[in-house]
């Protein structure tokens, strides 16, 4: 039986979106599209809680559970919730077509009820050397998210 679950991005501005997520084994599959973006790089990531009451600033931070510090997705040093960029085109339209070891759809730690986070821009991977590159890659404002939601696929 695989495991799905779908996330709607929503945001203040005109960045909107769907990304769906299937469990393959070990590995789970991201794709999906986000619209209205800035043409570039987007930092995205999975943050800490599936609350969106005061808009995506009450998702808290990255998703970490064992407390290390950001990183790029094939690091070993990352947070589960660091998925690197997104990369809008001249339309302002980004493709997803992730797939990832550390983030999991089922478990103790899974994603599910946690929030996918658009930023504003592009993320260092750690290794900016500003102050914030080892918290959140210096990723900038959270354009859109959404709440990680079971699918019925």
């Amino acid at each position: 039986m695989s495991v799905t679950a779908v996330c709607v991005l929503k945001g203040d501005a005109a960045v909107t979106g769907t990304v769906n997520f299937k469990q393959e084994g070990d590995t789970v599959h991201l794709t999906g599209q986000i619209t209205g973006l800035t043409p570039g790089k987007h930092g995205f990531h999975v943050h800490q809680y599936g609350d969106n009451t005061n808009g995506c600033t009450s998702a808290g931070a990255h998703f970490n559970p064992t407390g290390k510090t950001h990183g790029a997705p094939g690091d070993e040093e990352r947070h589960y919730g660091d998925l690197g960029n997104v990369t809008a085109d001249g339309n302002g339209v980004a493709k997803i077509d992730i797939k990832d070891k550390l983030v999991t759809l089922t478990g103790t730690l899974s994603v599910i009820g946690r929030t996918m986070v658009i930023h504003a821009d592009e993320d260092d991977l750690g290794k900016g050397g500003h102050q914030l590159s080892p918290t959140t890659g210096n990723a900038g404002g959270r354009l859109a998210c959404g709440v990680i939601g079971i699918s019925e696929k």
